[in-house]
């Protein structure tokens, strides 16, 4: 089985397979998650499907990361962290990605609440400051939406043979990705500054 959980430590670990712009292509890695401390790990392994060695080849914070499958195909996903380093995976099959994408998804969000309930409150001013900043962020992203839309139409209406082209295909999937990675972190600002709202009684309406 390629994931494995492990209720008592909280673990999530198995084989996966991580495109590297080193290699140009797709290598085994074995990943292990740490949620306890919100980490996902990965580590150089062999065909016995556990990592070579104790030392992970490298690690990423799971805290506002947003976890998206790919509309390439069905088994492969990104890990796209908040500190902009993003990992794309493959697993065995749909379920196996589905299990890892919700696991990860699960890690993510509570490490992402744990930091905006332990996140200093903001003085009025600097309030007012942040909203009008979210406010243009939103109108940002209300254009991306607009632009990824009009990406897809022209894709869709470009006739039958263009419909799996493999570029068009990656653009497709690539600007959805984008999408919804930019309104996942959009709406983590806006739950941590209505909660900082909420604790110094500071309230704007911003719909």
């Amino acid at each position: 089985m390629e994931l494995h959980q492990q209720k008592q430590q909280r673990q999530i670990a198995g084989q996966l397979y991580k495109y590297t712009n080193v290699m140009k292509g797709w290598q085994y890695r074995y990943f292990l998650v740490d949620a306890n401390a919100g980490l996902l790990h990965y580590y150089l392994c062999s065909d016995n499907e556990k990592p070579d060695g104790n030392v992970p080849r490298g690690s990423v914070h799971l805290a506002g990361a947003v976890i998206c499958p790919s509309e390439e195909d069905s088994k492969t996903f990104t890990v796209n962290c908040a500190s902009g380093d993003m990992l794309k995976l493959r697993a065995a099959d749909a379920r196996a990605r589905q299990e890892w994408v919700n696991g990860l998804r699960a890690v993510a969000e509570s490490h992402t609440k744990t930091i905006s309930a332990n996140s200093p409150p903001l003085p009025p001013r600097e309030h007012l400051a942040v909203m009008d900043a979210l406010g243009c962020a939103r109108a940002q992203i209300q254009q991306t939406e607009q632009s990824d839309l009009a990406v897809c139409r022209l894709i869709e209406s470009s006739g039958p043979k263009y419909h799996l082209d493999q570029n068009l295909l990656m653009l497709k999937a690539t600007s959805a990705a984008t999408l919804h990675c930019l309104t996942q972190c959009l709406s983590i600002l806006q739950r941590n500054q209505h909660a900082q709202q909420a604790r110094t009684g500071f309230v704007i309406d911003d719909d």
